[in-house]
């Protein structure tokens, strides 16, 4: 995949780009990611990229020159034969469409994409309706600009890459995953490669989120300052564990996201520890 991130602070990057998951599938090639200083797309000795908005009102608005000259540079398909050619360009925009599980994996789908960063008071509003493809917002508040939601879209994002993950299935079993069938790009491509053991893929004890939360996640000592790990993660028996997850993941997503249980997979055994939980 290639990453272009239109910017005019391309030093913000030098951090989130370089730990973790997005600088080791950057080091295996999985994916590249190049920053555009929007301000080398400028045409004065000032290098202006915001202007005052018509009609008044408070703040700068982004130019739209600098953004369609940058973006036209890239030489990415006309904008009508993007998604035939997998490519996308998205303005990172308050009024977006919000970001979430699905909206990564359909993008990880693709080949290349380029995050548009605003700034100021916003972007001039042609940027949105003939240049990119799609505004996206990371959720309901506004920041002072786009380059915190567009490293957040590529850290999410590269993590759906075949490869990117030690595990394809660690993936599948974690918060908002989707439907095994479909929901999650780098369980599909790497499960389908017939050079993964069975183990690999996915432990016995294991559950998919089925797109509520994951499960609670313990780890040694069993015992810290009093406070166990529960007795049936210990006893070895995988069915039983597993049942346990299901039952803790259902009761998370019950106490913090219960909006998830309408949008999620739920069977109706699962709708039976609904009801108990609730009572």
């Amino acid at each position: 995949m290639q990453i272009d991130i239109v910017t005019i602070f391309p030093e913000f990057f030098r951090g989130p780009l370089d730990y973790g998951i997005i600088r080791k599938a950057r080091e295996a090639g999985l994916v590249k990611i190049d920053l555009r200083d929007l301000r080398e797309h400028t045409r004065d000795r000032h290098r202006t990229v915001d202007d005052r908005p018509f009609g008044g009102g408070e703040g700068m608005v982004l130019k739209p020159e600098p953004l369609f000259e940058c973006v036209e540079s890239l030489n990415l398909a006309p904008r009508e034969g993007r998604a035939a050619a997998k490519q996308s360009v998205i303005l990172l925009s308050a009024q977006g469409r919000r970001f979430d599980q699905g909206v990564a994996a359909e993008l990880a789908a693709l080949e290349r994409l380029v995050l548009i960063c605003g700034r100021y008071e916003g972007v001039d509003e042609r940027v949105g309706t003939h240049l990119a493809d799609r505004e996206i917002s990371i959720g309901d508040y506004v920041l002072s600009g786009g380059e915190l939601g567009a490293a957040v879209i590529a850290d999410t994002v590269v993590r759906l890459l075949p490869g990117a993950l030690g595990n394809a299935a660690s993936a599948r079993q974690e918060s908002f995953a989707g439907p095994e069938s479909g929901g999650n790009v780098a369980d599909q491509r790497e499960l389908s490669d017939k050079s993964v053991r069975p183990t690999q893929a996915r432990a016995d004890s294991t559950c998919g989120s089925g797109g509520l939360l994951d499960y609670p996640h313990y780890t040694r000592p069993a015992e810290f300052r009093g406070m166990k790990v529960p007795d049936v993660l210990l006893n070895g028996n995988h069915d039983e564990i597993k049942r346990w997850r299901r039952r803790a993941a259902l009761e998370k997503t019950l106490r913090n996201r219960p909006d998830l249980l309408e949008q999620g997979q739920v069977s109706d055994e699962d709708r039976r520890l609904i009801e108990d939980l609730k009572r």
